[in-house]
């Protein structure tokens, strides 16, 4: 499977129709999907029209960019206009919508074929759950292994070779996690700066749309197309949007980096696998010519508390209805999980915005002196998805959520190989709106470190 950036040279110069590509990447999807589960749902009609339809404007020289042509496929919270979004869960098992999410319409604009829509945790938060209308996605690096969530099936698809690049969301690290585990690339972009409308919410506070790809190139790609203004969403920004491929290619020479290295050596503790990982990208970025200095930020405790409780809060709001009405109509996890926001005060949840804005502070503050962060994304490798427990993201502080409390662009990018052949990775942060500079460090570490070449057996 090519990168993105590969296939579109390929395509612009005739090299290869997008109709073999649809065709090629549909088999893969047929072949591995039974394996996997990274795909609810496969619709190869509607990609073969769409792959004819960009062969068409390959034949006559109108090409609308880099993603014309190109597999993709959707995360099932994205509404995709005519096709079931169903979040993964018993209660939308027949929703079919009217409308695209803006996110869709841009990008099946910009050209992308779209294979179908791919497994995620129940309503983006209730996973790996084993009692659902469809099985949890799996890890292809080893099957019996978990992807991390939410954006499970796009970290499994993506990694297998099936689709190129894929959208998911992050609210507490759901991009950045399952790029971790499956070895990939992913973007939490900067709050705002993709819309969201027409995804289906998790936390309107904290939730972020992105992309995932195999490159972080990739990543600057697709976020090209899925970055913009709309008023229909009220945390959208109307910020104009750089060309972030062209940012991506900039390197950081003359940069000051922040080593978050408390987060990942004492207070979440992480393998020596994923340290190491952290070491390399260190290394790469100062042989690049940037400058690495320690930074402390406020714990990890402090972030999770703040963030968790503004999460569940705020899911509980949307889920009430259900959680009264049908419940059982949940799979055990989310039920669970959601269950705890009926708990969450008023005083609570006003508390958790106002230690927020204090942490934002506090984070501005500690990290004046560097213009981005480098500590872990995930903890380790790849666990058995039948050990992950039940309350996995409350038992351990994880790395990723301080970034959606701040609402900072953040990075997930691939750092080698750890224990049994899994992927390692870093999470590489950066400043609102400094999106491309976030991608340029993460170019720097993945072609130092990341292993590109190498693909999942499976």
């Amino acid at each position: 499977m090519q990168t993105i950036a590969e296939a579109a040279a390929a395509i612009a110069q005739k090299r290869v129709s997008p109709v073999e590509l649809t065709r090629a990447a549909l088999a893969r999807a047929e072949a591995l999907n039974p394996a996997l589960h990274a795909f609810i749902r496969i619709t190869p009609d509607a990609a073969l029209d769409d792959a004819r339809a960009a062969e068409a404007r390959q034949m006559r020289g109108a090409l609308r960019g880099p993603l014309d042509g190109i597999p993709f496929a959707h995360k099932d919270i994205y509404c995709t206009r005519g096709i079931p979004t169903t979040a993964h869960s018993r209660q939308l098992e027949h929703f079919i919508p009217d409308e695209d999410a803006t996110t869709v319409r841009w990008l099946a604009g910009a050209g992308v074929v779209s294979l179908g829509k791919l497994a995620t945790h129940e309503f983006a938060f209730g996973g790996p759950s084993h009692d659902l209308l469809w099985p949890a996605a799996r890890n292809p690096w080893d099957t019996s292994r978990f992807t991390s969530g939410s954006s499970s099936g796009t970290g499994a698809a993506v990694a297998a070779g099936i689709i190129m690049a894929g959208t998911g969301s992050d609210t507490g690290g759901s991009i950045r996690g399952p790029a971790a585990l499956c070895g990939t690339a992913g973007i939490k972009p900067t709050y705002g700066l993709c819309p969201r409308t027409g995804i289906l919410p998790l936390s309107q506070t904290l939730d972020h749309a992105g992309p995932l790809a195999w490159t972080v190139e990739d990543c600057a790609i697709v976020l090209q197309a899925m970055a913009g203004h709309d008023s229909a969403d009220p945390g959208s920004a109307a910020q104009p949007v750089p060309d972030f491929r062209a940012a991506s290619a900039r390197g950081v020479r003359g940069r000051r980096i922040g080593l978050v290295r408390h987060f990942h050596e004492s207070e979440n503790p992480v393998s020596p696998g994923t340290l190491a990982g952290i070491t390399r990208a260190a290394d790469a970025l100062r042989d690049a010519g940037a400058t690495i200095v320690d930074v402390t930020l406020p714990s990890l405790a402090e972030f999770n508390a703040c963030g968790w409780t503004i999460l569940i809060a705020e899911s509980f709001a949307i889920h009430e209805n259900w959680m009264r009405t049908s419940p059982e109509n949940y799979g055990e996890y989310l039920r669970h999980r959601l269950a705890l926001g009926a708990f969450i005060s008023a005083a609570d949840y006003v508390q958790a915005q106002r230690r927020r804005r204090e942490l934002i502070a506090r984070t501005e503050a500690a990290a004046a002196d560097v213009e981005l962060l480098l500590t872990a994304a995930a903890v380790a490798e790849a666990p058995p998805i039948m050990a992950v427990p039940k309350w996995a993201s409350l038992e351990r502080p994880n790395f990723t959520i301080p970034f959606n409390v701040t609402g900072w662009p953040a990075l997930s990018v691939s750092t080698g190989v750890g224990a049994d052949g899994l992927p390692v990775s870093a999470q590489l942060v950066g400043r609102a709106f400094h999106d491309g500079l976030v991608l340029a460090a993460g170019r720097v570490v993945e072609s130092a470190c990341g292993e590109r070449a190498r693909r999942p057996a499976i």
